[in-house]
């Protein structure tokens, strides 16, 4: 609980709320002693999420340690433990890609803008030491967020999930579904995944057959470069992680290195 004017320590005072979300809350502050405003990401007080926010202190630390001139990443300003909660200070910057996108009406971003914002993201990943197959995945079903407006997998279900990869990138290879263990046996049922059978509803049934494969879909919202595209995509959403584009291969994959039309 807060109020606006508070003081956040001595050397923080509260200046506005910028957002929520399940960790906790993040308030814009005036820092004191460096005489700027910033982000202060303040954490529940629960022990799983103060775990996890020691967690995420010590890879924006390692982040800040290879990030050479501090412009690749978020910076990490200071951190404190304040009456239980974990606080986290960031440098202040604008809204975030989704913010951005919902203020504009979920409404597709240009493919030059696209591909710049795929660089970055590459770039981060590559640069940085981080070299997690997930990571590129994450980078890939945020390019086709970025050109539809859509989230690629709209679901929290996890057959609902395994069904759409599916539906979008083609079935889950044999060999991966052989080596599923215990925890996976409720989703993959005589060497292929349980669906329809083991859906949930019709309604999670009619939101899987929607959706389009990934070349259709891109071909829905990409007109120049979308061969490239789909492309750089397959590579980045394969589903063997061993088979995977690593960041560094996918940036010199012809979508970014290519001279394509301005628009």
């Amino acid at each position: 609980m807060f109020a606006i004017g508070d003081n956040l320590t001595s050397r923080y005072k509260i200046h506005s709320k910028m957002g929520e979300g399940t960790f906790g809350q993040v308030l814009e502050c005036w820092d004191r002693e460096r005489k700027e405003m910033v982000a202060v990401k303040i954490v529940r007080g629960i022990k799983k999420y103060r775990e996890a926010a020691m967690i995420e202190i010590d890879v924006l630390q390692q982040l800040g340690k290879n990030d050479r001139g501090g412009h690749r990443c978020v910076q990490l300003r200071n951190w404190f433990d304040y009456r239980n909660h974990i606080c986290i200070v960031f440098e202040k910057l604008g809204p975030s890609l989704y913010d951005f996108l919902r203020k504009n009406n979920y409404r597709s971003f240009p493919i030059d803008l696209v591909r710049e914002i795929g660089r970055q993201l590459l770039d981060c990943v590559a640069c940085l030491g981080w070299s997690y197959p997930c990571d590129v995945w994450s980078i890939g079903c945020i390019l086709v967020e970025l050109c539809t407006g859509e989230a690629l997998f709209q679901t929290h279900e996890n057959l609902e999930h395994l069904a759409m990869m599916e539906r979008v990138l083609g079935p889950l290879p044999l060999h991966m579904l052989k080596r599923a263990d215990r925890h996976a046996e409720k989703y993959v049922r005589r060497g292929k995944l349980d669906w329809p059978e083991g859906a949930a509803s019709r309604e999670s049934v009619r939101a899987v057959m929607k959706l389009p494969r990934l070349q259709n879909l891109i071909m829905q919202h990409v007109d120049h470069s979308a061969g490239d595209l789909i492309h750089l995509l397959q590579g980045l959403l394969r589903y063997d992680p061993l088979e995977r584009l690593t960041a560094r291969a996918a940036l010199r994959h012809s979508f970014f290195t290519r001279e394509h039309p301005r628009r």
